[in-house]
């Protein structure tokens, strides 16, 4: 085990250990967390249909949005829609966003049901 926990990161990491906590620290946010949830499970979405789902005001959304973006868990993208004028604003999760969810957040909410199991059978065996 390194001294440094920066040693753990790869020679040619593309990111610093630094970088990889500022996005640790920024989906531990409830509405943040909900925010990247939202993107990684149902895709891109605008942040009008963010909003409705989120039940939060365009300051707010706006203020973690922005959060998430600048440490690269979401992006955001501007396109043309056929039938619309102008540029349509979406956001969707990064890869680095879904990994921090999906193999970080996620997998600890999911064992939990494992983990209440090994507790309760150390709890059986020092009875």
């Amino acid at each position: 085990m390194p001294a440094d926990p920066a040693e753990l990161l790869p020679a040619e990491s593309v990111l610093s250990l630094e970088e990889y906590l500022e996005m640790h620290a920024a989906v531990g946010h409830r509405t943040r967390y909900e925010i990247l949830y939202r993107l990684v499970h149902s895709g891109e979405m605008s942040p009008t249909e963010l909003e409705a789902v989120l039940e939060v005001d365009d300051s707010t959304l706006q203020y973690h949005l922005n959060k998430l973006v600048s440490v690269g868990l979401a992006e955001k993208r501007k396109r043309t829609d056929r039938g619309q004028d102008g540029l349509y604003t979406y956001y969707r999760a990064t890869v680095y966003g879904t990994v921090t969810l999906t193999e970080g957040v996620d997998d600890l909410i999911q064992g939990e049901q494992a983990f209440e199991s090994m507790y309760d059978s150390a709890a059986d065996s020092a009875r």
